[in-house]
């Protein structure tokens, strides 16, 4: 299955993030827990942690991106050979786990 990592919140007083760094590029494979991407806020870190297992395909935003909360990250799939969709609107959202520091 393919599955889009979005921008987590709700976040108290946040309508966008930016990308700081992705740990990982396509075709690695995160396990439940993993740290997949760090997001700041004006405020604030974002530690966004993988909930389930897959393999992250295509990024969409790269480093120093802004994206509004619940805007598509990256497609990842629970296979590194499952076909991408045209558009990322087609995909299940991916669970995750987001920590505000």
């Amino acid at each position: 299955m393919i599955y889009a990592l979005t921008v987590p919140g709700p976040i108290e007083d946040v309508e966008e993030v930016r990308i700081l760094e992705w740990h990982g590029g396509p075709g690695h494979a995160f396990a439940p827990g993993e740290l997949v991407v760090e997001l700041e806020t004006h405020k604030a870190l974002v530690e966004v942690r993988a909930g389930q297992a897959g393999v992250l395909r295509q990024v969409l935003c790269a480093v120093g991106d802004w994206g509004a909360i619940g805007a598509p990250l990256a497609l990842l799939s629970d296979t590194a050979d499952e076909p991408l969709p045209d558009s990322p609107e087609g995909a299940a959202a991916l669970a995750v786990d987001f920590e505000v520091n």
